[in-house]
């Protein structure tokens, strides 16, 4: 009886030494800045203090959540990786340029078998670079767009149709909103043909080269699509579901905007995959970019604090968490197990983005540069008539061209600053009213290095209180700058030459005298 109680108190104080060492080698307190988008501010900043009371390593965030959205999020860790966030939410066309800014912390063996045996194929796929390196945690898998619908005005016969739902917009005096300005929702129309493009990188993610496309005649296709729609006085180039309150009767969105569409549309709240166009009696459904939305963990000195950070992230991005997004929220989860539950296979908008994600392509790694140069072929087509193919093709060939010269600048273009935002491309300067809807943020201004390391505009610009602007480099996204994550503002109007301070990062005015 002593030997067998002996054995039972040496197992006993065993475990407990176990337990005491596995808790003190993480136990503490950190202090961290998290960034995620501002639906699940409030909702983080629960499932933090849940952490803190329930994990059995001692350890205790002091974290300060911050809203910032996916892109932004990229950007400014992109820009200044010390002052980023600990932990941060990013979409996966990021991921390249995260990479190679070094911004993200690669995953530990056991994380990554974690993940790997937890978490949707594809995304998995999407955090994991060719050497089999883990670099961030899934948090969604929803990220693509379809349609929402008034069902009012909308019959659900015509939903697989483009040209229907144009006609029934048309006859019904309402607007059909598609973001057609923005490359990344037109280039449904070039997928849904059969055009490709991938931006290829090397081992550190730097972008080395383009298999692209949409020069071609399958390109062709794609803008005869498009017209059917641009050249329609119902079209409306927007994605905010908003504009269901504005006489659209669709708009065309992803999933963070299912809460506030079922709200304003209610009993009349459709949803559907995205249509198909017909070109010379062929049909060709609608294909988006479907990704993924990531957690990243920042390199971190302290190892323990990494350590710690790592086990937060996993907590975060796992089934309970997962769950709790898809119920405050209704974004869709990455986890296999959240997405085994009923109420998450039954939705009917994940119902919806699992038919599209069918008609979608993986959205990897993207240039800066592509969402400037894809987003006017929308414009550049509309006053084109539809029978014009020389005409159409020209706007395919500008756009081969400025791709290809994407790798042909300079390094000292480059390296060089300028400044885009709310201009008139046409007149040369700042718009005194851009009420109607054209600040099109198509062109940039060129600035000029001085021997002081300041860069500044050729010369002054008028500008109203409220003119907004970015300064960037390379005429690229992959590195700007503004007010924190925001555009710069203009508070007061004057004529102003904008200086940039490279250094600093600093937006500053000079008035002209």
């Amino acid at each position: 009886m002593k030997k067998l109680l002996a054995v039972v108190l040496t197992v006993a104080m065993l475990l407990s030494l176990v337990s005491f060492a596995a808790a003190s080698s993480l136990a503490g307190e950190y202090e961290i800045k998290v960034w995620v988008a501002d639906k699940i501010k409030d909702l983080t900043e629960k499932q933090i203090e849940r952490f803190n009371e329930t994990n059995e390593d001692g350890i205790k965030f002091k974290a300060v959540v911050e809203s910032q959205g996916e892109g932004d999020a990229a950007t400014n860790m992109v820009n200044d990786v010390e002052a980023g966030a600990d932990i941060y939410c990013f979409a996966q066309d990021q991921f390249a340029r995260l990479l190679t800014a070094k911004a993200l912390a690669k995953l530990g063996v056991k994380a990554a078998e974690t993940v790997t045996a937890t978490t949707d194929e594809g995304a998995v796929k999407a955090v994991t670079t060719g050497d089999g390196t883990m670099w961030a945690y899934p948090l969604s898998a929803d990220n693509d767009f379809f349609m929402f619908y008034d069902k009012s005005v909308i019959p659900d016969e015509d939903v697989d149709s483009l040209e229907k739902l144009v006609e029934d917009c048309e006859k019904a005096g309402k607007y059909f909103s598609f973001d057609l300005k923005n490359a990344w929702y037109n280039s449904c129309f070039f997928f849904g043909a059969g055009c490709k493009s991938e931006w290829l990188t090397d081992d550190d993610g730097t972008i080395i080269s383009v298999d692209d496309t949409y020069n071609s005649d399958k390109g062709l296709i794609a803008v005869k699509g498009m017209k059917k729609i641009v050249d329609s006085d119902a079209w409306n180039s927007t994605s905010e579901v908003s504009a269901f309150e504005s006489n659209s009767a669709i708009v065309v969105s992803g999933i963070w905007y299912s809460k506030d569409a079922q709200k304003i549309l209610g009993d009349n709240y459709g949803v559907a995959d995205l249509p198909s166009y017909n070109v010379d009696g062929t049909d060709y459904h609608l294909t988006s970019y479907f990704g993924f939305k990531l957690m990243g963990v920042k390199p971190q000195e302290d190892k323990v604090k990494a350590a710690a950070l790592h086990k937060l992230a996993q907590y975060l991005t796992g089934k309970d968490c997962s769950l709790d997004r898809f119920e405050a929220v209704g974004w869709g989860p990455a986890n296999l197990e959240a997405q085994a539950e009923e109420a998450v296979k039954n939705d009917p908008t994940l119902k919806v983005v699992n038919e599209q994600r069918e008609f979608s392509v993986i959205q990897s790694a993207i240039h800066g540069s592509w969402w400037d140069i894809g987003k006017v072929i929308a414009e550049e087509i509309q006053p084109i008539a539809a029978d014009d193919v020389d005409g159409l093709k020209q706007v395919l060939q500008n756009y081969e061209n400025k791709m290809a010269a994407v790798f042909t600048m300079s390094s000292a273009e480059k390296e060089a600053w300028t400044v885009i935002g709310m201009y008139n491309e046409a007149d040369g300067f700042f718009f005194t009213d851009y009420s109607d809807g054209k600040e099109t943020w198509t062109a940039d201004l060129a600035m000029v290095k001085g021997d002081n390391g300041i860069w500044k505009t050729e010369q002054a610009w008028p500008m109203e209180a409220g003119v907004e602007f970015k300064v960037r480099q390379g005429k690229s996204w992959d590195v700007s700058y503004g007010n924190g994550g925001d555009n710069f503002k203009v508070e007061e109007a004057g004529t102003y030459y904008i200086v940039f301070d490279e250094a600093a990062t600093t937006i500053s005015l000079e008035k002209a005298e």
